[in-house]
C-alpha cells in the first residue's frame, strides 16, 4: 500500500484535492493512503474551513499554521514544517497541485529528500516571470516525478521544455471533475440573490493587482463602469487580501456589490445565476467555461490559453476603456463546450499512475 502526503494551503488546491481524495476513498481502499498537510497560507475560516467541511475532505492531519508574509518569510516557514513532517514519518509520494507557494515548498522539501513529487496542474505557462506563480510553476515542474498535464497544450509545453514522456501523464483537469459531481447540488440550492438585473460575478486577488493601489483602483472603476454600460449588478467576493487594501474605494458605487468570499458551492451557484464572469483568477477563469460563462480576464496574460483561443474568454489588463470594451464584447459571446479539458475523470487517471 501506497501511503501519500497532499500538500494544500489555498482555496484552489482545496477544491482540487477533493476530486482526489474523494477517489481515494471510493476506488483505492486498500491500495492508497492519504494523509493531509494544511500550510495555512489561507488561514481565514471562510476561505479553508469551510471548504473542508463543504467538499467532505478528510481533516488535515497537519496543519503547519504559517499564515501571512513576504514569499521568503511564508515559503521558507512551509518548508521548515514540511521537511519536518517527512523526517518524523514515511511517504511514498508527495502530492502537489498548482502554483501557490505551498506547491513549491512542498516540492522543494520533498525532492529534497528524495520522496517523489506527484504535480497536479503541471505544464502551465503564462510566459510571464514577473508572476511569482510562474515561477512556482517551473520550478515545481522540474523537481516533480510525475507531472499530471491538464490539457494538450500543457504536455506541449512540457515537451518542448524536454521532459521525459515517462514523466508527463496527459490526466485532464480535476477541477473539471469536481464541477461535473458538483454543479447538480449547486444548482438545487437556493437561487443567488437577484435585484432584476442580469449579474456579473467578479474577484481579484492576485498581488500584482490587489498590491498596486492604482491598478486596484481601475479595476473597481473598470467594474462599476461595466456594470453601468450593460446595466449589470456586479457581484464582487472581496478577498481577504484585497479588503486590506481597499478603502476608500468604490465609494459612492451603484453597480458594485461587495459580499464576503463565497465557498465553493456558493460560486457554483453564483456561476449558474450570472451573465459574465470578470477576473484575474486562473481557477474561476475555468469555472466560469465549464458552466458555460464567458470570462474577461483581468490580466495581460493567461496559462489557461485554450480558454482565450476558442473564444471563451477575452483579456483585458487594468484599463478602463481596455476592460469596458472585453465586457461589451463577452456579453454575448457563445462558449463551446470544454472539451480541452479531459472528460471529468482526471483523479481516476492521476492515482492510476501514482499507484503502479
Amino acid at each position: 500500500m501506497k501511503k501519500i502526503l497532499t500538500i494544500v494551503g489555498a482555496r484552489p488546491q482545496f477544491i482540487k484535492a477533493a476530486a482526489i481524495s474523494h477517489v481515494v476513498r471510493d476506488k483505492y481502499a486498500g491500495k492508497i493512503t492519504e494523509d493531509i498537510l494544511h500550510t495555512g497560507q489561507h488561514y481565514d475560516a471562510a476561505m479553508s474551513a469551510r471548504f473542508f467541511d463543504e467538499l467532505d475532505i478528510p481533516r488535515p492531519r497537519y496543519n503547519l499554521g504559517v499564515g501571512s508574509g513576504s514569499h521568503g518569510v511564508q515559503t521558507a516557514a512551509m518548508l521548515e514544517g514540511v521537511e519536518a513532517v517527512l523526517l518524523a514519518e514515511r511517504y511514498d509520494g508527495v502530492l502537489v497541485y498548482g502554483d501557490t507557494n505551498s506547491t513549491l515548498a512542498g516540492a522543494l522539501a520533498a525532492a529534497k529528500l528524495h520522496v517523489p513529487v506527484y504535480h497536479v496542474e503541471a505544464g502551465l505557462r503564462s510566459y510571464n516571470r514577473a508572476m511569482p506563480e510562474e515561477l512556482n510553476r517551473l520550478l515545481t515542474d522540474h523537481a516533480s516525478t510525475l507531472l499530471f498535464a491538464p490539457t494538450a497544450t500543457a504536455v506541449h509545453n512540457l515537451e518542448k521544455e524536454g521532459f521525459e514522456k515517462g514523466r508527463v501523464v496527459a490526466a485532464g483537469d480535476v477541477m473539471l471533475d469536481n464541477v461535473m459531481h458538483y454543479r447538480p447540488e449547486a444548482v438545487r440550492r437556493k437561487p443567488w440573490p437577484s435585484d432584476g438585473r442580469p449579474m456579473i460575478l467578479a474577484t481579484v486577488h492576485r498581488d500584482f493587482n490587489t498590491d498596486d493601489p492604482k491598478r486596484l483602483r481601475t479595476i473597481v472603476e473598470a467594474l462599476e463602469r461595466v456594470g453601468e454600460r450593460l446595466d449589470a449588478t456586479v457581484v464582487f467576493p472581496v478577498h481577504p487580501r484585497t479588503r486590506g487594501h481597499m478603502s476608500g474605494m468604490g465609494g459612492g458605487a451603484t453597480r458594485l456589490r461587495c459580499v464576503e468570499p463565497l465557498s465553493y458551492l456558493e460560486t457554483l451557484s453564483a456561476l449558474d445565476c450570472c451573465r459574465m464572469v470578470m477576473t484575474d483568477s486562473g481557477g474561476l477563469q475555468k469555472e466560469a467555461f465549464f458552466c458555460g460563462r464567458p470570462c474577461v480576464v483581468l490580466r495581460p496574460e493567461t496559462e489557461w490559453a485554450e480558454i482565450v483561443d476558442c473564444g471563451a474568454a477575452r483579456l483585458a489588463d487594468a484599463d478602463v476603456d481596455a476592460v469596458v470594451c472585453a465586457a461589451e464584447a463577452m456579453w454575448d459571446a457563445a462558449v463551446p463546450r470544454p472539451t480541452q479539458f479531459g472528460d471529468g475523470h482526471a483523479a481516476d487517471r492521476i492515482l492510476d499512475a501514482i499507484s503502479c
